[in-house]
C-alpha cells in the first residue's frame, strides 16, 4: 500500500479526478504483438475494480496515453471510463482539454505515471504518484509511490488510498458486504 504521509492524505482529500497512464501503469508496460501485428495487453482485475470504485464515489477517472490501442479503448469502455485520450505525444493538450470538459482546475487532479512522458502532468497536478517500478528520474516529482508495480495492482492502491483519504473507502467496501 502507498505510504500515506500527512501530505499525501491532505492532497488526496481534494481530488476530483485521477488521470492514469496506460503502459507501465494500468499494464506492466510490456508490449506483445503477434506475427500479424495484433497487439495484446494484460490488465489487472483489481485495478479495474478500483477504477469503478472511484467513479461510483464521485471521482472522475481519465486515461492519457502516448500510444493508441483498440484494446485500451475496449477496456476503458467496459469500465465506463469516457475520458480516454490516446496517441497523445504532448499530454498537456489532452490534460487542458480534460480540465475544460470537467470544469475543474489542476488543484483537484491526481496523475499516476511511470516514466518521462508523464512529467509534464506530474508537475502540474495536485497529487502526483509513481508506480513502484517507475523510472527513477521521475520520483523526485512525486508525492507518493505505490508498493505494487504497474499492471500488478498499483492503480488499485491509488484508488483505495484516495477513497480512504476522502473517508469513502469503508462505505465502498460495505456495499459489497450488504450485497
Amino acid at each position: 500500500m502507498i505510504e500515506l504521509s500527512d501530505d499525501f492524505q491532505q492532497r488526496a482529500k481534494d481530488i476530483k479526478c485521477v488521470i492514469f497512464d496506460v503502459d507501465g501503469v494500468l499494464t506492466d508496460g510490456k508490449l506483445f504483438f503477434d506475427l500479424n501485428g495484433q497487439e495484446y495487453k494484460s490488465f489487472h482485475a483489481q485495478d479495474g475494480q478500483g477504477l469503478k470504485l472511484l467513479q461510483e464515489n464521485g471521482v472522475e477517472v481519465a486515461v492519457i496515453s502516448g500510444r493508441s490501442s483498440l484494446i485500451v479503448e475496449t477496456r476503458m469502455k467496459n469500465l465506463g471510463i469516457t475520458h480516454v485520450y490516446q496517441g497523445q505525444e504532448n499530454k498537456l493538450v489532452a490534460f487542458n482539454d480534460l480540465l475544460s470538459k470537467l470544469n475543474i482546475t489542476s488543484d483537484c487532479v491526481a496523475h499516476v505515471g511511470d516514466d518521462l512522458p508523464d512529467l509534464a502532468l506530474m508537475h502540474r497536478v495536485h497529487l502526483a504518484i509513481a508506480v513502484q517500478d517507475a523510472n527513477p528520474s521521475i520520483l523526485s516529482f512525486c508525492h507518493g509511490q505505490t508498493a505494487r508495480c504497474g499492471g500488478q495492482g498499483a492503480a488499485r492502491e491509488v484508488c483505495d488510498a484516495i477513497l480512504d483519504a476522502q473517508n469513502k473507502l469503508t462505505n465502498a467496501v460495505q456495499t459489497f458486504i450488504d450485497g
